[in-house]
């Protein structure tokens, strides 16, 4: 009997890793419950059990998944119906060992006065529940806890003290708690702790635990470090977005640098970023919407080939700052510059960075070509810079000065799959560039001036899966069920329609067909666009504009074109 029941544990095991839910169904959930659930096969064979977000569980629901025998795994964060009465359901069973109710409101002390009676749990995940401090300190019973969430909780410091006891717990989320300085001493009780999230807190002491990889400290301001060994805290991964550094602690002499592979100081007060020269290990940096600028660059440069990500987005780092990188970060991947001063001169720079895959360009002085000073006033477009970079799968170009011209180098780009555009600057040309790329996926193409002539001429790749044309306002509906009739299996974004794929279907895609209707002659809609654009659509006066719409309302589409749609422009 043992061996019987053993093959279908394993099947049942298998299929869950081949779908994210395998009780998804087009069916109703409850109706779905009653015939899966009640199913006795599935009392015997189910170990991992995945509903986060059905709004269909209940106390019903749970009493079916408290029948299974062989449960170790159940996730019903998200489900807004569920209470603490569900809970009782899942009580007393001896297999469970990982738990998530996360985002379940109605879920009270109660509940976990129900869970005291699973000796067995590992995991608990209650983050953003109705459980109080009290709630928090029955926890203490659960002696076999390693994995502890209590993000968004109440949790003071004599709460916190009374789970002294869980000497086995490695991962402990408190973020939003509202234990201070003299509760965070607590945290050196637990002798295995490696991950420890103590973001939006008013600790301002910054952990040494022997054994800590991972902190959090976001939104913190951070003035001192706590008591410990004297040795270095040997992090590997330091997450400290929106936090304020003292002068003491700016320089973080008091992390063991030569173990950090990870360090998020996104949106920090810092001053100075020395620390940057001593940071070999890094391989992910985010330093966006800091002070940091050209002559601080030369530090990451130090890093040299460990550095795989580098976020300077929201940052006063110019082309100049770029040169400093160029030769000196052979394995950088992904680059984000968005929202900075870099110009064209940068592109030469990122030329010689071979390993880049990802770069983000959106709302800098990128325009895609530069003016050689000669006699004749030579223009050479930039982009072909960047077709030697033999890893580039994605390029952000949105909000830049990029026109239909300084696209056409794109066409060289062998292996690049995702391309994001976003400018008025766009005429139905680029679309030609465009469509022979062999290896492009997903093409964003926002606020052009296309119109449904494009698609005449269009013949997309067969690579293709998505196009994006939201804020093309001269595109109908007509046009777009045509361009829709012709590669049904690519989903196409926009105001007046949506049609996505669907990626389960085994023969022909089926399309969901989702009507949007939308006034194009909104004046509070906002494109967020840079005064420096050129908007094709000043070349032609109002009546043109509206010859044009009417023009492109008739080409490809036989139905009575729907009022209302006319330009203020």
């Amino acid at each position: 009997m043992a061996e019987a029941e053993a093959e279908p544990r394993a099947l049942a095991l298998s299929s869950r890793r081949c779908s994210p839910s395998p009780f998804t169904c087009s069916s109703s959930p409850l109706s779905f419950s009653s015939r899966i659930f009640k199913c006795r096969v599935f009392k015997y064979t189910i170990e991992v059990v995945d509903l986060s977000g059905e709004n269909a569980v209940d106390s019903e629901w749970m009493a079916y998944l408290g029948s299974f025998r062989y449960l170790q795994s159940l996730n019903v964060s998200n489900c807004h119906r569920l209470s603490s009465s569900g809970i009782w359901a899942i009580s007393g069973m001896t297999t469970l060992r990982e738990l998530n109710v996360s985002r379940c409101l109605k879920v009270t002390d109660a509940g976990i006065r129900h869970l005291l009676s699973i000796p067995t749990l590992e995991k608990l995940c209650i983050a953003e529940t109705g459980i109080t401090a009290h709630g928090v300190a029955l926890i203490s019973s659960l002696k076999t806890l390693v994995f502890l969430d209590l993000g968004g909780l109440p949790v003071t410091d004599q709460a916190l003290s009374s789970l002294q006891v869980l000497t086995k717990l490695q991962y402990l989320d408190l973020w939003g708690s509202k234990i201070s300085n003299s509760g965070s001493d607590v945290l050196q009780m637990f002798p295995k702790l490696s991950f420890l999230n103590i973001a939006w807190t008013n600790v301002t002491k910054f952990p040494n635990l022997p054994h800590l990889e991972c902190l959090n400290m976001s939104n913190c301001i951070i003035d001192s470090t706590l008591k410990g060994l004297g040795a270095k805290v040997p992090l590997r991964k330091l997450i400290a977005s929106g936090a304020t550094f003292s002068n003491e602690t700016e320089d973080l002499g008091f992390v063991a640098m030569d173990a950090l592979y990870y360090l998020d100081f996104s949106n920090a007060s810092l001053h100075r970023f020395c620390f940057l020269s001593h940071m070999k290990a890094v391989e992910h940096l985010d330093l966006s919407s800091t002070t940091i600028g050209d002559s601080s660059v030369e530090l990451i440069a130090s890093i040299g080939e460990n550095l795989k990500y580098l976020n300077l987005s929201c940052t006063a780092v110019s082309s100049s700052g770029i040169g400093s990188l160029a030769g000196k970060v052979s394995n950088l991947a992904t680059l984000s510059l968005s929202h900075t001063m870099v110009d064209d001169d940068a592109l030469s720079y990122m030329s010689m960075m071979p390993s880049l895959k990802c770069i983000d360009l959106s709302e800098t002085d990128i325009k895609g070509y530069i003016h050689l000073s000669t006699p004749e006033t030579v223009k050479i477009f930039s982009l072909t810079e960047l077709q030697n970079l033999d890893c580039l799968e994605m390029l952000n170009l949105e909000h830049t000065h990029v026109d239909d011209e300084s696209l056409r180098s794109l066409s060289r780009f062998r292996k690049l799959s995702h391309l994001m555009l976003r400018s008025p600057s766009f005429t139905d040309t680029v679309l030609s560039y465009l469509s022979i790329l062999p290896n492009l996926k997903t093409l964003s193409i926002r606020d052009a001036v296309l119109t449904n002539q494009a698609f005449d001429t269009l013949k997309p790749v067969a690579t293709l899966q998505k196009i994006d044309l939201r804020g093309c306002w001269l595109l109908t509906e007509g046009g777009l069920s045509v361009f829709h009739r012709r590669f049904p299996q690519i989903e196409v974004r926009h105001e007046l329609f949506h049609f996505s794929s669907n990626p389960t279907s085994t023969d022909r895609p089926s399309t969901h067909f989702i009507p949007k209707k939308v006034q194009l002659n909104q004046t509070s809609r906002s494109t967020g666009m840079s005064p420096y654009f050129v908007d094709q659509r000043l070349k032609y006066s109002k009546e043109e504009l509206l010859a044009l719409q009417f023009s492109s309302l008739s080409h490809g589409s036989t139905s009575v074109p729907e009022t209302g749609r006319k330009s203020d422009t």
